[in-house]
């Protein structure tokens, strides 16, 4: 079941989701808790402007943290204890301003200090997609296989999260954690996206949802539509789903 967090816009949907994390991973990392019980974080990053702007937030915070020390009212995450994945990735180079790896490490992984070997990318520009694609199922699986603790996911007017889009066969697909998408309907049209079935290995999700255009999708995903229709809909963590909605997409519920 989804819960409702309801946030005034994006602003706020940044800014409270930012503090939910640095506290949900916190958390994690105090006495050996998490999935895998070893205090490592293990979380999926998502792009769109609602996902990009909840890592600057968490850059900034890092920053006032490391400067204010103890004075800092909010927890700082021990970025050397966080292993970072990626829902979906276009098939570009990391360099290009279009790739979502590219994005994140400009929002926030350059920024604090972790390992470059737990950022888990999918190579595209250096390998074919069917090869980065089948390469990441045994990476996901030698780095998280319990599953993550945390995935982020934006969410399209039509309901797509990360490059799974309505009526395709990455949405249908039941047995695969990564494939490759060669017609995504918004460009660019060549992907590499995890599963439903990698989504939801989980436990936690969290939808960061605003903008007008999107009411009618957060309405499918609240009244838990087929995914097929509304991919969205077929997201659900083991422990939580929720959905951060501002208030401008409420007009449906």
């Amino acid at each position: 079941m989804v819960a409702l967090h309801r946030v005034s816009d994006v602003d706020d949907l940044i800014s409270q989701a930012a503090l939910k994390f640095i506290d949900t991973v916190a958390r994690i990392q105090a006495a050996g808790g998490g999935l895998h019980h070893d205090g490592i974080a293990r979380v999926v990053l998502t792009g769109g402007s609602a996902g990009i702007g909840v890592l600057h937030e968490l850059a900034r915070l890092d920053f006032a943290a490391q400067q204010q020390g103890e004075n800092f009212p909010a927890q700082r995450i021990d970025w050397a204890r966080v292993h970072v994945f990626f829902g979906d990735e276009r098939n570009v180079p990391v360099t290009d301003a279009d790739s979502n790896e590219g994005q994140a490490r400009a929002a926030l992984l350059n920024h604090v200090d972790i390992p470059d070997q737990n950022i888990h990318g999918f190579d595209l520009g250096a390998v074919s997609m069917e090869a980065a694609a089948s390469a990441y199922e045994p990476e996901l699986k030698e780095f998280a296989p319990n599953g993550f603790d945390l995935h982020l996911l934006g969410m399209g007017e039509e309901g797509h999260i990360n490059s799974l889009f309505p009526h395709s066969s990455a949405i249908r697909e039941q047995e695969e954690l990564a494939v490759p998408v060669h017609d995504s309907p918004k460009p660019p049209s060549e992907r590499i996206t995890l599963t439903l079935p990698a989504v939801n290995r989980s436990e936690r999700i969290w939808l960061l949802v605003a903008g007008e255009a999107k009411a009618e999708a957060a309405k499918h995903v609240v009244e838990g539509a087929d995914p097929e229709e509304w991919p969205a809909a077929g997201a659900h963590g083991r422990a939580e789903t929720i959905l951060f909605l501002a208030d401008d997409a409420m007009s449906e519920l």
